[in-house]
């Protein structure tokens, strides 16, 4: 988590110099090149069957659906705000883990994911500054929300099959032809010219939030249970908020401290619902 809470902040530093779509699709480029070599290396077996459409979840989700539109979101809302809303990931990664599992959990757990995504809802709608519409960002953002929670929870099935680091390796190599064509489209439509500091930004992305983060992060998912282990992820938008702030001098307003405890509450409640006996 330490890892994946610098990804929204560096994201808003990059997309000042960087196409967001170059961004979005540029990194899992890269980091598909690093998971090419690692899988050659070590000659790690083929997925098999079922598991390439299992694959496709996770490429889908966590290397091009949560990248490129976190990337297009940061282009017009603050990191702080963004890393507010995607608090709201560990209850979505409990909920479709749940599905896809086929377990069930008591009704307090749907009750207190419903909470948290009315409460996720009303503070982007408040931020964006009409109660009654959200901001286009706000909807890239939940939609990266749902991606990520798609791709972390079969991500961490597949983890106990092939491996955590595998997994994403195997989801990097299969989107890359997509990712790659992504790219070439953002090369000709807006050839990258950043700065020194936003390439950095970049390179941190591509290495650390797009490949090495995951190797940990499936290994815990993997080990499980995938729901309490989610929680973990609570720590992950508190953290970024005090990155935003410290990096990026983004000012800390009353609003949206209490919004990210009201959000994290919420998904720490769910978790823990979902973690209970009976």
């Amino acid at each position: 988590m330490l890892a994946f809470s610098f990804t929204v902040p560096f994201t808003r530093v990059a997309v000042d110099g960087l196409s967001p779509l170059f961004i979005g699709a540029g990194r899992a480029v890269v980091a598909a090149a690093l998971a090419a070599t690692a899988l050659a290396v070590t000659r790690q077996r083929r997925p098999r069957g079922s598991q390439w459409w299992r694959l496709a979840v996770v490429a889908g989700g966590v290397v091009t659906g949560f990248p490129l539109l976190t990337s297009f979101a940061l282009q017009t809302t603050p990191a702080g705000h963004g890393a507010v809303v995607i608090a709201l990931l560990p209850a979505a990664t409990a909920v479709v883990a749940v599905l896809r599992t086929g377990e069930r959990p008591p009704t307090a757990f749907w009750t207190a994911t419903a909470a948290g995504a009315l409460v996720a809802v009303g503070f982007a709608s408040a931020s964006s500054g009409s109660l009654g519409s959200l901001h286009w960002a706000d909807l890239l953002l939940f939609g990266a929300v749902l991606a990520a929670a798609a791709g972390y929870a079969e991500g961490g099935l597949l983890a106990r099959e092939l491996g955590a680091w595998q997994t994403i390796s195997w989801a990097l190599v299969l989107g890359a032809p997509l990712t790659g064509a992504l790219t070439l489209v953002s090369v000709a439509q807006r050839p990258p010219d950043g700065t020194p500091v936003q390439w950095a930004a970049f390179a941190y992305l591509a290495c650390i939030s797009m490949f090495l983060g995951f190797f940990a992060w499936y290994r815990g998912l993997a080990i499980g249970p995938m729901a309490r282990v989610s929680q973990m992820q609570l720590v992950q938008p508190v953290l970024t908020l005090v990155w935003a702030g410290l990096l990026l001098g983004e000012r800390l307003t009353a609003g949206t401290l209490l919004g990210g405890l009201a959000v994290v509450a919420c998904a720490g409640l769910a978790v823990r619902v979902r973690s209970a006996p009976g």
